[in-house]
């Protein structure tokens, strides 16, 4: 039995026919500095003003943005789960409006050689979470690394966060180009979807999008589709110096209500209805068995 199959028999021995699965959402970017850990965070408390339990993974293993953000540096992590006996309650730091935030540590790279009792253990966890949470959102690092393309193909639902910059640009089309070569990744199974950042409004979030779309659609068979934009602010640029959401330091500044419009438009049953929720123990299968 290779190890594809004996998570999948894990997982499985781990359900509950009524369990509710957790939507994992993973935010990523082609390279640092254009907002992605910020939308993570103030998507999550969109989510939550709508009634959301939600819980961000911190997979930006050199950095640690969404942690000063809360204002809170975790006492566990993942690697704690995974290799000091912690369960998943253990490692999750709750921050404002109670959203939960778990530190992925860099212990992920090595869960595909655990062995069966660990991915046993680590996956009743993980699936726990599917309980605590409706909405898991993934923060990835920045740039094409072989981690952050792992947690691209397992996700089922990728924002990608660019800015008007042509280096963003630039950045976003490679990481776009390493996906869709990725041997695992399935345009079928992975929507993707363009954020548009620090944009003087709509018209050149259009036009931002429209760049990268038409070269994407010529030379990469990678389906993108546009979620929205967030535009340029100082009350965004205040709260980051106080370390803080701007959905929560300003609601009412125009970078928290972009924030709010495209939290409403996630969840919008109707625009979402091809949407296949996998939940937490589904996605990190992927990653364990990559070389099955």
């Amino acid at each position: 039995m290779d190890q594809a199959e004996q998570l999948r028999n894990i997982i499985k021995a781990n359900s509950q026919p009524r369990r509710s699965l957790a939507r994992v959402i993973t935010v990523t970017s082609g390279k640092g500095g254009v907002g992605k850990s910020n939308t993570a965070i103030n998507l999550a408390i969109q989510f939550r003003r709508m009634g959301q339990k939600v819980i961000i993974l911190d997979a930006d293993f050199g950095l640690a943005n969404i942690e000063i953000m809360f204002g809170a540096v975790p006492k566990h992590n993942l690697c704690d789960l995974i290799y000091q006996g912690k369960n998943i309650k253990d490692i999750i730091t709750w921050g404002p409006m109670e959203v939960g935030f778990i530190s992925g540590g860099s212990g992920i790279a090595g869960m595909s050689n655990l062995s069966k009792d660990y991915l046993n253990y680590i996956i009743q966890n993980l699936t726990e979470l599917d309980e605590m949470a409706d909405t898991i959102i993934v923060d990835t690092g920045a740039g094409i690394s072989d981690a952050v393309l792992e947690f691209l193909v397992a996700s089922g639902e990728i924002l990608l966060v660019t800015t008007p910059e042509p280096t963003s640009i630039t950045d976003s089309y490679s990481l776009l180009k390493a996906l869709g070569r990725h041997p695992r990744y399935s345009s079928e199974a992975s929507q993707i979807k363009v954020i548009a950042n620090k944009v003087s409004g709509e018209a050149e979030a259009e036009a931002l999008y429209a760049k990268l779309e038409v070269v994407v659609e010529r030379y990469l068979k990678v389906p993108i589709a546009y979620l929205g934009m967030i535009p340029q602010d100082e009350q965004l640029a205040r709260a980051v110096m106080q370390q803080t959401p701007v959905s929560l330091d300003n609601p009412k500044a125009k970078s928290a209500v972009a924030y709010e419009v495209m939290a409403a438009k996630l969840m919008n049953k109707e625009l979402n209805k091809n949407l296949t929720k996998r939940g937490m123990a589904a996605f990190f299968s992927h990653m364990i068995s990559k070389r099955s």
